[in-house]
């Protein structure tokens, strides 16, 4: 054998090798359920399958094997009947009964999953384009708010970091912020919207549920196991769709204590007194803070923004123009692009926000927006 002969027989015995291990981390099935509500579901979810199967092999081997038993070649005649009372009797009660069959179990299953009452712990998740925010409403951790954004770095989705993209296990699956509960706890989840429709889905919580602008829909679970679980907002909701995770992390009730202490410790640092008089720096600063949370993703730390798909903001006539004009877009966003409305933050946020931006890169208007010339556009 040539040596070019064997360089292709090594590979292709290198990409067998390789296929076979790919197929084996291939699943075809729900992931593994971490709830008892999850096993009802995937048990439901496996006995329908197999019941489906038992009838597609039932129905289409007897079609089979009588058009085969009975084909023409071998001197068969096509039999000339009309109506039969049994048959016709047969094929409407087999069905029925097979379909009350099913709905006993899966009506269960069914009521289980909307009974969200007594809960332990309530969280309200609002879906954004494209982040989550989650406000702990009831139990352990009231008042306790922050909002969750893909942590993904930007050269990995853009492909020119494909290194790093493949060495990520949580490629487009991690978020800068967990969402943290307690292990053997009822969680009922409030989702509601900002913008458009979106949906909280995590599938090994068996927990999927649509978030509506203007409405309140809710679901729940209770993880039995202490861990990470990660899934995705599951409804079309714009061209970032895909980038919007969800983060779950069940902790024992002693470590999820103290992580609700050191959240409330943070909330009280980062308060803003409302008497406190802003000064340039103070609202760059800020803003910094600010930017690197909700804009830095599409307009990048340098401000130069993604050619063809996000504006920048160094040397931008919005940004160097008059400020009410840039406090009108950040409030209202700009419809037909992929600039959003960013009312859900305060006016000292907004304010801190268009004061970096104005006072950054190449940009040096010199003036600082207070928070009040926020307030009175809103």
């Amino acid at each position: 054998m040539s040596n070019k002969g064997f360089k292709k027989l090594a590979a292709a015995g290198a990409l067998f090798f390789w296929s076979v291990a790919a197929w084996a981390e291939f699943k075809l099935n729900l992931q593994t359920p971490n709830t008892v509500l999850g096993e009802k579901i995937y048990d439901l979810h496996t006995i329908i399958t197999v019941i489906c199967f038992v009838i597609f092999v039932g129905v289409f081997g007897f079609m089979f094997y009588a058009v085969f038993k009975h084909r023409k070649s071998v001197g068969h005649k096509a039999a000339q009947f009309h109506e039969n009372t049994a048959v016709e009797v047969a094929w409407t009660l087999i069905p029925a009964v097979i379909l009350v069959a099913l709905a006993v179990p899966a009506t269960g299953t069914l009521i289980t999953m909307r009974d969200s009452s007594e809960a332990d712990l309530t969280i309200k998740a609002t879906g954004y384009q494209w982040k989550w925010g989650y406000d702990y409403l009831k139990g352990e951790g009231e008042g306790i708010s922050f909002y969750s954004t893909l942590s993904t770095p930007r050269a990995q989705i853009d492909g020119t970091d494909v290194a790093g993209r493949n060495a990520n296990p949580n490629y487009l699956l991690e978020t800068d912020t967990h969402v943290v509960v307690p292990v053997g706890k009822k969680i009922r989840i409030l989702t509601t919207a900002a913008d458009v429709i979106h949906a909280w889905y995590v599938p090994a919580l068996a927990v999927k549920q649509d978030a509506v602008p203007g409405f309140i829909r809710d679901t729940w679970f209770k993880a039995e196991k202490v861990g990470i679980y990660r899934g995705q907002c599951a409804e079309l909701c714009g061209k970032e769709h895909g980038f919007m995770p969800i983060v779950v992390e069940v902790m024992e009730p002693a470590a999820y204590t103290a992580w609700v202490g050191a959240q409330q410790k943070k909330a009280v640092a980062a308060k803003v007194d409302p008497e406190k008089t802003w000064t340039l720096e103070d609202l760059k600063a800020h803003g910094e803070k600010i930017y690197a949370q909700n804009c830095v993703a599409c307009h990048q730390t340098t401000g130069m923004g993604v050619p063809g798909a996000f504006p920048a903001l160094s040397g931008s006539k919005v940004v160097n123009g008059p400020k009410d004009d840039q406090i009108k877009l950040i409030l209202n966003g700009k419809q037909g692009t992929a600039m959003n409305a960013f009312k859900h933050l305060s006016d000292v946020d907004l304010a801190a926000a268009i004061t970096y931006t104005r006072n950054s890169w190449n940009n040096k208007t010199g003036d600082a927006t207070a928070p009040a010339e926020v307030k009175a556009l809103r």
